[in-house]
């Protein structure tokens, strides 16, 4: 399609930095001392004040402007949706913790209560979350395994089974909680970009391939012990096949008949999700219907069905936590506070930009780290969100955390009043709930071949810690995978993909000579690019490529160049005054100079009674390489940083090109790393502040003025820049 374009011309001077900063003034900026910026940081004023309580505490904020007309029906009908939901996701999810089913109704009441006041997202169902269960229900089978003795805990003394469990979940998620609240405070909510979407998506996926093998004891009505550690998913699968012949009937037959119904209504739900007012709640429905078929046929004493059992009513007094359990599962503790900021704060981000409102990553950090501190106190496990849940809340026309704290208040009904209706409900039924809600996490398998397509280093990512996850378990899965994301970013820094630019004809553009047809280079010019920051680890790799990109080492070149200056001044004082007519033909023959420093010194010729050329021609037996090249340009353009090692590799690198005559120009360098050149010393009589220009096409217009001789057409001196 062929479009208009307009033209532009420019006239002005070709400029260096140095020209440029005296044709146009610079403003010296002043850098703030570390005192100043502690003085302002402590400095407290009416507005400070105010935004400080409104940081604190968000729901001043967006309860100041609540539409009580337009918002409030919205927020209870989507209430009464997500309660129901976070109902059956709290019983379903404490089994994955290795909890009774009612404290999964805890999970869903008390951290929303105080998300409630210092949370900065409007749409996200705060509760439980499968992959955290998962995590949290590793320790506490192992701490508090089904077969076997306990941890050796003094805490543990007098408390049933299901009390020891309890207090290492609750204790873990106290845990996590001062993790999260620890990080928030000191404002290092950043650390969540360090979980890529890529690495997030493989570790979600194998969270649910543990999900899917642990509900598998469930589904098929087995008694399975937990199992944990490396290998754990293959030795439980194991344990499963060997009892497969003992399959509950009932238990199969019910999962499977629930999973059909759930998974075909949920995706009607999908695709009339425009024409529902609010989705189908079929989980509920369901649920209803497997309690009355249970309780009806007694399916407890007729068909061996474990069910949920004995609810909890109401709410049991507070608890403190176990030193000895933080003291147990603390290296556990701290991923699950990442992963579960990380999921929640990704999936809080989604609403926030659909709305277009503003989250801020540290305060979520203090809000889950209070309410997960807060919730343990009652006996609640990790709490984070679901994007199931939080899709629900939202779709069904919630605008706000009423919402939320309404689903809250449904909980707290169910447990309060109702818990006694759940009681003939099979677990299998659960189980089978469960499985059916990981159709999302499951189908992230897809992602594989489009990542091998597009980004081979992050399709690695993604494999490498998805089967660490699945074969190491989720915390030293998580543990690997970061390492392969950081490995993949130090390869992509360490070894960037440089480049040698060319001018495109009549422009002042210049490209990869690799990439166009109609390139223009003028003879004994070179352009290279490197397009990351210049640090330790790669300037090495960066000198390499520029000896390769030029076509010879300049040091050794000066190196031979030395031990041809030594020869011809100890053959000018035996006599030999025919050397130049020679040629200097068997020059290196005898020569023999072991002081490397020397050889690496500038070429001296002041001393020689003729001009000496290394470009011209020489005899074959002389072995003095030439250099065809008389200026190399650098582009800095995409170099964002230079540390001290770097600037000392760049140092030696310049002045190898400057002694063998090779005119070195760096373009488009950023202020920043101009003014620590200067501050460290950059400078000397060799590299000069000259060679530093603004744009490629000065330092190319300098060049070719200063070599017009030798230069052939006026290809990019006629360009009009």
């Amino acid at each position: 399609m062929a479009t208009s374009r307009k033209q532009y011309v420019v006239s002005r001077p070709v400029y260096s930095e140095d020209s440029l900063a005296e044709d146009h003034e610079k403003i010296h900026r002043k850098h703030k001392a570390l005192t100043d910026h502690v003085k302002e940081y402590l400095t407290c004023d009416a507005n400070r004040a105010k935004n400080a309580v409104l940081s604190v505490l968000p729901v001043i904020g967006w309860m100041r402007i609540y539409r009580v007309r337009e918002w409030l029906l919205g927020d209870v009908v989507s209430g009464i949706s997500t309660g129901l939901v976070a109902i059956m996701q709290g019983l379903a999810f404490s089994l994955l913790a290795s909890l009774p089913p009612s404290y999964g109704l805890y999970t869903a009441f008390f951290p929303m209560l105080t998300y409630f006041f210092l949370g900065t997202s409007r749409h996200i169902s705060v509760g439980s979350f499968p992959v955290l269960s998962l995590m949290v229900g590793a320790v506490v089978t192992r701490l508090v395994p089904e077969d076997g003795p306990h941890a050796n805990i003094t805490d543990f003394e007098g408390l049933t089974q299901d009390q020891r469990r309890v207090l290492v979940a609750s204790s873990m998620t106290f845990l996590m909680g001062i993790f999260q609240l620890a990080m928030g405070v000191l404002q290092v909510g950043f650390i969540v970009v360090y979980l890529s979407d890529t690495l997030v998506s493989g570790f979600t996926t194998a969270a649910a391939v543990h999900i899917l093998v642990s509900q598998l004891k469930f589904v098929l009505g087995l008694s399975v012990p937990g199992i944990n550690g490396p290998l754990s998913l293959i030795f439980t699968l194991e344990k499963i096949f060997v009892q497969i012949t003992s399959t509950n009937i009932c238990d199969l037959t019910m999962s499977i008949l629930i999973m059909v119904v759930v998974f075909i209504v949920k995706e009607f739900n999908d695709r009339y999700r425009a024409k529902l007012p609010v989705p189908i709640p079929i989980e509920v429905i369901m649920t209803i219907i497997a309690c009355g078929v249970s309780y009806g046929f007694n399916f407890e004493e007729r068909f061996k069905v474990e069910v949920v059992g004995k609810m909890v009513s109401g709410y049991e007094s507070p608890i403190l936590p176990s030193v000895e359990v933080f003291q147990e599962s603390a290296v556990e503790a701290f991923p699950v506070a990442i992963v579960g900021f990380a999921v929640a704060f990704s999936v809080a981000k989604v609403y926030a930009i659909k709305h277009d409102y503003p989250i801020d990553g540290n305060q979520e950090l203090v809000a889950f780290g209070v309410s997960n501190i807060f919730g343990a106190t009652f006996r609640s496990f990790a709490a984070s969100t679901a994007l199931s849940r939080t899709a629900v809340q939202e779709s069904s026309g919630g605008k706000t955390q009423v919402a939320g704290l309404i689903s809250a208040m449904m909980a707290m009904i169910v447990t309060v009043a109702l818990g006694f209706l759940l009681e003939p409900l099979p677990r299998s039924v659960l189980g089978a709930l469960v499985i059916v809600n990981l159709k999302g996490m499951l189908m992230q398998f897809r992602e594989i071949p489009y990542l091998w397509r597009r980004d081979k280093p992050e399709c690695v990512v993604w494999m490498g810690t998805c089967l660490g996850a699945i074969l190491l378990g989720l915390d030293l899965g998580l543990a690997v995978g970061l390492g392969i994301e950081l490995l993949t970013v130090v390869f992509r820094a360490q070894f960037p993909r440089c480049s040698v630019l060319a001018n495109i004809p009549g422009t002042d553009l210049y490209k990869d000579q690799k990439d166009f047809l109609q390139i223009f280079q003028p003879k004994g010019v070179k352009i290279f690019r490197i397009p990351s920051p210049l640090f330790f680890a790669n300037i090495e790799f960066f000198r390499n490529k520029l000896v390769e990109a030029v076509g010879f080492n300049p040091l050794r070149v000066l190196r031979k160049r030395n031990k041809a200056l030594r020869k011809i001044k100890k053959l000018l004082q035996t006599g030999d005054h025919d050397v130049t007519e020679k040629g200097l033909e068997n020059l290196f023959r005898t020569a023999t100079l072991t002081n490397t420093e020397e050889l690496d010194l500038p070429s001296d010729l002041k001393d020689l009674p003729f001009q000496m050329n290394w470009n011209a021609e020489l005899p074959p037996k002389l072995s003095v390489p030439r250099v065809n090249l008389h200026s190399l340009i650098l582009d800095f353009a995409a170099v964002s940083f230079l540390d001290i090692s770097a600037m000392k590799g760049l140092k030696m690198a310049l002045k190898e090109f400057i002694r063998v005559d090779v005119d070195v120009y760096i373009v488009s360098c950023d202020a920043l790393i101009l003014e620590k050149l200067h501050s460290c010393m950059f400078f000397d009589d060799e590299i000069q502040t000259s060679i530093f220009f603004p744009t490629v096409h000065d330092a190319m217009l300098h060049v070719l003025e200063k070599h017009k001789d030798n230069r052939t057409g006026n290809v990019v001196k006629d360009t009009k820049l």
